[in-house]
């Protein structure tokens, strides 16, 4: 999350280019919308497999998304269109393309009134999301916008627990597709990257982080320490 906050600031400051990335959660977390103010009192001792689970706040709004088998990706670049359900639909194009190259038709969720009653972002799809044919939520995302900047970033539910879900939620997973964590994650990965190149007619080049861009994440991370402190009291 700090990183994605980081490149987010750069991109719209215009120190650094539009970024596009993908990562996994290790121990399993729960991000929590920046606007979500209340959860469940049990979140706050909740454990899996012997590690806490952590809660953490996202930069971009939505509900609470559990992060135990998904993958993660965030692009942030400038964006003509202030309109948020049109900058969904541009953006989200490459994540549609690329499952389809996987052989995985998505198309948007409807939208929904009651969205901002559930904890859970994988509850219900609204459309900001994608969903299989089945009507299985495959891509929750959210948005976070300053100026003409906006940074989107999702969780890609592959291969999620039941059992953790039921912990976390008190709901099963609804048409569960027990095909999709037969995908080995750079496959997904490199299909994703090749659809994001002909999508945003861009080239991307795969780079680290620098030593110094890691200090200045680093500054990041403690000072969302210091304001989800201040939340809480």
């Amino acid at each position: 999350m700090a990183i994605d906050q980081w490149l987010f600031d750069q991109c719209y400051h215009g120190n650094h280019p539009p970024t596009l990335r993908f990562y996994t959660w290790t121990p399993v977390a729960i991000s929590l919308g920046r606007n979500q103010l209340t959860w469940p009192s049990h979140w706050q001792d909740l454990t899996w497999q012997g590690n806490p689970i952590e809660l953490v706040r996202r930069p971009t709004g939505g509900r609470a998304v559990l992060h135990e088998g998904d993958l993660t990706y965030a692009i942030s670049l400038p964006h003509p269109h202030r309109n948020r359900r049109q900058a969904y639909e541009d953006l989200c194009q490459f994540l549609i393309q690329g499952w389809q190259e996987l052989g995985y038709s998505l198309r948007f969720g409807e939208p929904r009134r009651n969205y901002t009653h559930k904890a859970n972002c994988f509850a219900t799809a609204t459309n900001a999301d994608l969903v299989l044919g089945n009507g299985y939520k495959l891509i929750g995302s959210a948005q976070a916008w300053q100026g003409q900047t906006v940074l989107q970033h999702g969780s890609m539910r592959i291969n999620p627990s039941p059992e953790l879900t039921e912990q976390v939620f008190g709901q099963t997973i609804p048409e569960k597709d027990n095909t999709l964590h037969q995908i080995p994650e750079a496959v997904i990965i490199s299909s994703l990257i090749a659809a994001a190149k002909t999508c945003f007619e861009a080239t991307i080049t795969c780079e680290s982080l620098s030593p110094k861009e890691l200090e200045a994440i680093e500054q990041v991370k403690l000072m969302q320490v210091v304001d989800n402190k201040l939340t809480r009291n």
